[in-house]
């Protein structure tokens, strides 16, 4: 395994974090340390929240003490690059692959079963991935504002237009990219709990590139293993909930692809949030919570 240089935010950074004082758990990976929550009872049936971009495991602050009351063991993992995971320096050391294969390796290495994924933005991109990939570890998939784009449909101009934008000027604005995502304004201390994984530009590299790695041509590098995933999620069987907003211009309309594509879609209850952008987790985090909680209690 190569040597990766890597930045690792310091921890006061993170001294300040309104109703996430949650204390850090870390995997060490021959490459890079993944930070995780680790919420609830460890016996209990784990459901894993995985953020996307540029957000990290804070964004799922309102839904954890729901989960866990509702007896379930909250895992929400930082994406390398994000949040108290460690950050490579070069853009170059991010892919899809590796993104999909550090995230793998973090969660096996916990030794979780029956995992009920829940995946937002990237969340989803890498998370379907491994659950395409690692059927026999999840029981469950909830799909919110999210996708598995093989490159061969056009994303739409909302997409476009959000990756011309993140590659432009020398900073990148990570709390008005997220407050951009939100129908709800955001407090002063929510707002700065987003910055705060990111001292400074050399730190956002992840960020940076992320919108370059979605795949939005048939010839992405990463547009053949998507198609391989979709047609092992065609034939998932276990419970797949779609939880949307009806605020989002850059997924919307993939909730349907899903519900009718996977088997185990059919008949569940489906829901899109009202009044919510693309971060939900923000703008209706509490009713998501409970209906993640709803969907795993019936199934």
């Amino acid at each position: 395994m190569e040597t990766l240089p890597v930045l690792r935010t310091p921890e006061e950074r993170f001294a300040h974090l309104p109703d996430f004082s949650y204390p850090p758990h870390y995997v060490q990976l021959p490459d890079v340390r993944i930070h995780y929550v680790d919420a609830g009872a460890a016996e209990a049936e784990p459901v894993v929240l995985m953020h996307g971009e540029p957000s990290w495991s804070f964004l799922y602050r309102k839904l954890v003490p729901i989960l866990v009351e509702a007896g379930y063991r909250v895992i929400a993992p930082d994406l390398v690059g994000f949040g108290r995971s460690d950050k490579p320096v070069e853009r170059d050391a991010y892919t899809y692959l590796r993104h999909v294969a550090w995230m793998w390796a973090a969660l096996d290495s916990l030794h979780l079963q029956r995992m009920t994924l829940v995946g937002q933005d990237w969340g989803g991109l890498i998370g379907l991935r491994l659950v395409a990939e690692h059927p026999e570890s999840f029981a469950r998939v909830v799909a919110a504002n999210t996708g598995l784009p093989t490159g061969d449909q056009d994303l739409g101009r909302a997409f476009h237009v959000w990756r011309q934008l993140s590659q432009r000027g020398e900073t990148l604005d990570i709390g008005a990219v997220i407050q951009s995502g939100c129908r709800s304004p955001l407090a002063p201390e929510v707002v700065e709990a987003y910055v705060a994984p990111f001292p400074n530009e050399r730190y956002k590299a992840g960020a940076r590139q992320f919108p370059l790695l979605v795949p939005a041509t048939p010839e992405d590098p990463a547009a053949e293993a998507n198609r391989r995933a979709w047609q092992a999620l065609r034939q998932w069987n276990k419970p797949f909930l779609t939880a949307y907003s009806d605020g989002d211009p850059i997924t919307r309309g993939a909730d349907r692809l899903f519900q009718e594509q996977i088997p185990g879609a059919e008949g569940q209850h489906h829901v899109v949030l009202t009044g919510a952008g693309h971060f939900l987790q923000e703008d209706q985090g509490e009713e998501l919570g409970r209906v993640i909680a709803d969907f795993m209690r019936s199934t």
